[in-house]
């Protein structure tokens, strides 16, 4: 039920088909985040409309609100949010980790307080692979453990009890339409990362996904650990890098050989008014913009870019209308999916190697403001 096929390469960067029961996924990828069986502001038919082929959503969250069986009896995430291309789910160990500020590990798992009403709840890897059944996505993740990655002792600790959690999500999966990824952890180490590529790859799941990087790591660092894991992960395989998704991110993530992303920044930007754009991230509400008649993007196919003026989305800022977050991560989303489309059109004609010193230029002033701005 789950193929992927590797279609064209340029140096490490690949384009490929991923086969899913919801159909098909051209690689390499970006997801819009649906936290809580919605991409915050939009409908399933502007994700359709900006061509989102991929939607992630998040087992923690629905496990307390509404409830994973709520949505099992609801016909599953597909029937629940009305969209009908492919989901992935994540596990839900890391907002486990980074969300409940009481929590005990040990080896079966993890107990922890909901971070909305303080309720005690326990996760283990058998737990997590049922409430993700129970969801229905087609791309599921093994319960792992994140880690400071400063921490090199526990960060090994850590590992090795993903191994094992591993293990143990793949013997609780009863569901063969779901394709369920291994998780590689480790840290900053190299050490520990290639160990782990090694253990997860071993495991033969349908895909493999990076965790535990975009948490405080410098860029450097997380190249340095893509570096590291590249030649110790399945050419076979899809790879999904957790949690990223700059475009200075996704060039990068590319060119060492990544092929599926998620990140909640384009609309989390677009709710505090910024808007990637060529000559850098703008922010909206600005007094600058106030008569300007252009576009975000001259060069943007979007709905908001082919209607509106900055003017007018200054204005929808100004006078606190919802509909500046619709318009702002309508385009947001489109740029960055954009872009991918354009980085698999530059591999499959063999140049995207040739161009990425330009494309990082292109998205430098983005980068940037994203960083400086927080």
């Amino acid at each position: 039920m789950f193929e992927f096929t590797l279609t064209a390469r340029n140096g490490h960067a690949r384009a490929g088909v991923f086969t899913t029961p919801h159909g098909d996924l051209l690689t390499p990828v970006f997801a819009p985040v649906g936290t809580q069986a919605t991409v915050k502001t939009l409908t399933p038919e502007q994700l359709k409309d900006i061509n989102a082929t991929l939607v992630l959503s998040n087992t923690y969250h629905l496990y307390l609100r509404p409830g994973d069986e709520l949505v099992r009896n609801m016909g599953g995430l597909h029937k629940f949010m009305q969209w009908p291309r492919p989901i992935l789910t994540d596990s839900g160990g890391f907002q486990v980790f980074s969300l409940s500020d009481s929590r005990t590990v040990d080896d079966e798992g993890v107990t922890f307080k909901s971070h909305i009403d303080g309720s005690t709840h326990r996760f283990t890897p058998e737990k997590s692979i049922a409430i993700q059944e129970h969801l229905g996505a087609d791309i599921i993740m093994a319960f792992d453990e994140c880690s400071d990655p400063n921490d090199h002792a526990y960060t090994e600790l850590a590992m090795e009890r993903t191994h094992r959690w591993a293990e143990r999500s793949l013997r609780a999966q009863t569901r063969s339409d779901q394709a369920l990824f291994g998780i590689v952890q480790g840290g900053v180490s190299p050490d520990l990362r290639e160990e782990s590529a090694k253990f997860i790859s071993s495991l033969n799941t349908p895909g493999i996904a990076i965790g535990g990087l975009s948490v405080g790591e410098t860029k450097q660092e997380m190249h340095t650990m893509l570096d590291v894991m590249a030649s110790h992960l399945p050419e076979s395989r899809p790879r999904y890098l957790m949690g990223v998704g700059t475009p200075e991110d996704l060039i990068n993530g590319v060119a060492r050989g990544i092929d599926m992303f998620d990140c909640v920044l384009p609309t989390r930007l677009a709710r505090h008014h910024s808007a990637f754009a060529p000559e850098g991230r703008l922010n909206l509400m600005n007094a600058s913009f106030t008569r300007d008649q252009s576009p975000i993007d001259d060069g943007c196919d979007c709905y908001t870019c082919r209607t509106f003026t900055r003017a007018y989305l200054r204005h929808l800022i100004v006078a606190k209308e919802l509909l500046a977050g619709t318009l702002i991560s309508i385009h947001n989303l489109r740029a960055l999916i954009r872009l991918m489309e354009q980085i698999r059109y530059l591999i499959e004609n063999g140049t995207f190697e040739a161009q990425i010193p330009e494309l990082l230029v292109l998205w430098s002033n983005n980068a940037k403001r994203i960083n400086h701005e927080g």
